[in-house]
């Protein structure tokens, strides 16, 4: 891993000249402030494995934790496969966030059912937390795709919060009363839309950025209970995994409407697009529930973003509870927490072969850092 790093200055160099849009592809306009899309057929083509910035050419390659309920953040090296630190964060850690800028790792400290929720900023060079801010209800984080704003997601409160991307300091609110359970997002390929999840509502909830409101509510059908949402390549389609369901639900991003449904797994929970944006590796946590037992009936499913397709499923070794997380830099691993077996699981992304490390008492969002990309808009590394 550490060789790897040290071609990051020539990466970097790739990485640069690749700002020109694709030879006859029909230009994107996005927002203000929010970087060019190179490629309008793959949103993802400047996540590939030779696509690293300079901005994190000082990261240390590290896999970054939370506990939810150790209230603390475990540290593992890639490289061998070792815990090489651990430390303590705020009331009920959930995700680990990498700002807009790249320069930051936030976790996401929400203190379920209490006041005192909180951020605690990492910095990448050193692995080492800062000084915790007390923010409300922050159960996930995301960022305005122009870089202006870090989208506090107030799970509790049916609230999204536009703060200071840099200090926290609130900006403005965007109420969303009929989003229950409100908690993952994604956004449309020009930087105009977020559409939400929401959790125990059963379906999604679009959002206007420019405007500053909601659109609409989709319900998806089957009684479902929505968790990680994925954009497609050519930005047309949400993929949208649902735990209830045991599935993944398509939705059409200009419609608002429900298109087709891709049955993977028990609890089916988080989103990862590979480094080539062509598949999606879907982790099925092995049970329908919140909260469920270890050793469950856990598999990651992989689908073909183009044919929509299944085209593996890797089950885990003795059961588990594959949760969140995200790819590793050349795309070969495939690293998510095991939610309900207090493990991170290592897996080939050729092969499906899994390897377990111990960390903390519930493990949630972990992130890989460093990750390619100009930049972040939040989550566990929901980068383009």
């Amino acid at each position: 891993m550490r060789a790897r790093l040290r071609l990051i200055p020539l990466l970097a160099c790739l990485w640069a000249g690749a700002a020109a849009a694709q030879p006859g592809a029909r230009p994107v306009e996005t927002v203000p402030g929010m970087p060019s899309v190179p490629d309008p057929s793959n949103l993802y083509s400047e996540t590939r494995a030779d696509k690293v910035s300079p901005a994190v050419a000082g990261a240390l390659p590290r896999i970054y934790v939370p506990n939810r309920q150790g209230n603390d953040v475990t540290v593992i090296d890639p490289a061998t496969m070792k815990v090489v630190d651990r430390f303590a964060v705020g009331i009920n850690p959930q995700h680990v966030v990498p700002s807009w800028d790249l320069k930051t790792l936030w976790v996401t400290n929400n203190a379920e059912g209490r006041p005192d929720g909180s951020l605690t900023p990492i910095d990448p060079a050193t692995g080492k937390p800062g000084k915790t801010i007390m923010v409300d209800d922050p159960y996930n984080m995301y960022f305005s795709p122009d870089g202006r704003a870090a989208i506090v997601v107030a799970e509790a409160l049916k609230r999204l919060d536009f703060r200071d991307p840099q200090t926290m300091a609130m900006q403005f609110s965007i109420a969303v009363p009929q989003c229950k359970g409100i908690n993952h997002a994604d956004f449309s390929i020009d930087g105009r839309i977020a559409i939400f999840t929401c959790e125990f509502q059963g379906g999604l909830a679009k959002i206007d950025l420019v405007g500053r409101k909601v659109l609409g509510y989709l319900k998806l059908s089957r009684g479902g209970m929505p968790q990680d949402i994925r954009i497609s390549p050519d930005g047309k389609l949400y993929f949208v995994a649902d735990m209830k369901a045991g599935g993944v639900f398509v939705v059409d991003g200009a419609s608002f409407t429900e298109q087709t449904f891709i049955k993977t797994g028990i609890g089916t929970h988080g989103l990862y697009p590979s480094r080539d944006g062509t598949r999606l590796y879907v982790a099925n946590r092995g049970s329908a529930h919140v909260f469920g037992p270890p050793k469950g009936k856990g598999t990651v499913s992989v689908i073909d973003f183009a044919t929509r397709q299944i085209v593996a499923t890797w089950p885990v070794p003795g059961g588990g509870s594959p949760d969140m997380g995200n790819v590793s830099v050349d795309g070969k691993t495939l690293w998510l927490s095991g939610r309900f077996d207090n493990v991170v699981y290592a897996i080939d992304t050729t092969t499906g072969e899994m390897r377990s490390i111990p960390v903390g008492k519930e493990p949630h969002g972990l992130t890989v850092w460093p990750q390619p990309g100009r930049y972040s808009l939040g989550h566990t590394g929901n980068m383009r």
